[in-house]
């Protein structure tokens, strides 16, 4: 069976032959004209006046063809502009008949063509070089709905984007897609039509799916809101209906949409929220012409810090991290979209005490963003030593030198994680974020004139960050899965990584030293039903196509996950989203001694002596599903916070 029709394999043909098919309709509607004029009478195509004034016609007419390009276009693409650049033709050769006709009068020359001859003539011509065209646009059309393996699309959107996918399509000699209806939310648009298709309401969606033997759907808007999105994309779903988006509209060139550039709708989509408005006017103030430091910049978090610090017109980025092909590739791409901005890529080590104090003394920088970390929690629970030295040694580190050379802010992203830890690497986030918050406090009362502030971010898993669930899931369909949930109800926070860094770029410009900032991080999602849903939107069955294994909570992972400690409240910031978390505060001398007490004891190479001192530094740090948690019963049950 032939996947196409055969008129759709016709190949493109040459400009000389649509210039021909142009000359022989321009000839047509001459004859057509010329009979008008004299009422039909067949004696009057026997004069030789006739083939003058024929050949004459014509020859004008090819010149104007010929300096309009009318035989430049695509006929089966034949589109509004088409028509225009006809009708532009025509004009033109009628100027010239006409101006020709006005000096052979002027020269008391015998005139060819009559005035009501030409007028009719271009009328003619206009409408037989828009019907010809027209009529194959509309036979490759129809053969193309007659495919065997044709899919009756709905475009969501009537807009100009949506009548951009439509043209794709149109244009595309290997599309077997073709567009049935439009749905909008614009009640004006309802029942009206755009290239004979009709716009439906969206609520139309349920019943037109069956109606119209629906196969796809395309969003072809960037406004429809992310639950009304879910709505849409739930009903497709459970009709089987494969779901289509279109990139952000400024990867979209001149309006064209590339057929490559329509692909399936993915689940970070469906767990964007609202866009964030951030005051730029307060946050270029205080980091116009500024030396900032980004640790762990070539990391999710790091990376896309320093890519919104670009827009600020710092003096100077330093991208610090110890991963050197991740880093080159980073400064290679800021340099390529901040032509204008200088970076600086330093290969170091956080816990690394000497090329910290390097760093600092060469730049000097005004503000750091501290996003190195170790942050995946089986790891850690393996390997709490490296979990110490670099989440903990190298936020100390890192600390101390700020208040040496006067940084102004030391902004600290941690995560929510550090709230009731039930793990190493949450554990060691907390305690970091006790560190930072002491010393802070601690320079507001004893140094006063001290310059530099501390703060605390705190947020919950972002999407598509290195080693998330999502990218995982993504390579399980890939490969026929099963896709592996740990437990059927375990749920976690979710948060796009532009819009976790612009609240930690707001919250360290607002913040006055001390603050632990919590995002707000919306609603908690069920981790199987994300599984479900990617499956769906792979156009598979979950657990007939792809199966989902539960494999048993990992060491150290929490059923729900907190952004608050249960004796924290928060109170409100000028921005919605971000809340300062009211904590429990620690005397900075204590907290030092801990601290050294816990570097002695990672020295000793001994994991759970770490984890002993860990818990004693954080008595809500209680282990779950552990081999650490034995340690719980040893360690007296107070309260830090």
């Amino acid at each position: 069976m032939q996947k196409f029709p055969v008129f759709n394999q016709i190949g493109i043909v040459p400009r000389w032959t649509i210039f021909i098919f142009d000359l022989a309709i321009a000839a047509i509607a001459f004859v057509f004209a010329y009979g008008l004029f004299h009422s039909f009478n067949i004696q009057a195509y026997a004069q030789s006046r006739f083939a003058v004034e024929l050949i004459y016609c014509l020859g004008i007419t090819s010149f104007s063809f010929l300096v309009f390009k009318l035989y430049s276009g695509i006929v089966r693409y034949t589109s509004a502009v088409d028509s225009i650049r006809i009708l532009s033709t025509l004009l033109f050769n009628v100027i010239i008949l006409f101006g020709i006709k006005l000096i052979m009068i002027a020269s008391n020359v015998p005139t060819l063509i009559p005035v009501n001859v030409i007028i009719v003539y271009s009328l003619f011509a206009f409408t037989g070089l828009t019907t010809y065209r027209t009529l194959i646009k509309i036979f490759f059309q129809y053969n193309k709905t007659k495919a065997s393996d044709k899919k009756n699309v709905v475009v969501y959107g009537a807009g100009d984007l949506g009548i951009a996918v439509k043209r794709t399509f149109d244009h595309d000699l290997k599309s077997n897609k073709y567009i049935v209806a439009y749905l909008d939310d614009d009640d004006t648009k309802i029942d009206k039509y755009i290239d004979g298709i009709k716009i439906f309401s969206s609520k139309d969606l349920g019943g037109l799916i069956n109606r119209l033997a629906i196969d796809e759907l395309i969003f072809a808007s960037h406004r429809i809101s992310t639950e009304k999105k879910n709505q849409v994309i739930d009903i497709c779903l459970e009709q089987k209906i494969n779901v289509l988006t279109l990139p952000p509209v400024s990867e979209i060139i001149n309006g064209t949409v590339s057929p490559t550039q329509i692909t399936k709708v993915k689940i970070e989509d469906l767990l964007e929220r609202a866009p964030i408005k951030l005051n730029n006017g307060t946050l270029s103030e205080q980091l116009r012409g500024k030396r900032i430091l980004v640790t762990g910049a070539a990391g999710s978090i790091g990376s896309e810090i320093a890519k919104q610090l670009g827009y600020f017109e710092p003096q100077l980025i330093i991208l610090c991290d110890q991963a050197e092909s991740p880093l080159h590739n980073l400064h290679l791409d800021l340099q390529e979209r901040f032509k204008g901005q200088a970076y600086q890529a330093f290969i170091a080590d956080v816990k690394n005490e000497g090329r910290m104090r390097t760093l600092f003394e060469t730049f000097k920088p005004q503000y750091v963003y501290h996003a190195a970390a170790y942050k995946h929690v089986p790891m850690m629970e393996n390997h709490p030593i490296e979990g110490v030295r670099t989440n903990v040694l190298g936020t100390f580190t890192l600390a101390n030198f700020a208040i040496e050379f006067d940084v102004s802010k030391f902004v600290f992203v941690s995560t929510d994680k550090a709230v009731n830890p039930t793990n190493v690497m949450g554990a060691t986030k907390r305690i970091a974020e006790m560190y930072v918050q002491s010393l802070n406090n601690s320079l507001t009362t004893s140094r006063p004139n001290a310059k530099t502030r501390f703060i605390t971010t705190r947020f919950g898993n972002v999407l598509g960050s290195n080693g998330s669930v999502i990218p995982r899931f993504r390579e399980q369909i890939e490969k026929g899965g099963p896709l592996t949930v740990t437990h059927p109800e375990i749920t976690r926070y979710f948060m796009t990584i532009p819009e976790a860094c612009q609240l930690v770029i707001e919250a360290g410009c607002m913040g006055n030293g001390g603050e632990i900032f919590v995002f707000d991080m919306g609603k908690s999602v069920k981790i199987v039903d994300l599984a479900e849903k990617m499956i769906k939107l792979s156009g598979f069955i979950p657990y007939q196509d792809i199966d989902i294994k539960f494999t048993g909570l990992r060491p150290g992972e929490k059923l729900y996950e907190e952004l608050l400690n249960d004796l924290e409240n928060t109170l409100p910031t000028h921005h919605q989203k971000i809340m300062i978390a009211k904590v429990r505060e620690n005397s900075l001398s204590l907290v030092s001694e801990q601290l050294n007490r816990l570097f002695e004891t990672a020295k000793a190479d001994n994991n759970v002596e770490v984890v002993r001192q860990m818990k004693a530094i954080v008595p809500e740090f209680k282990s779950q599903n552990s081999i650490y948690e034995q340690l719980d019963d040893s360690i007296p049950s107070k309260t830090n916070e």
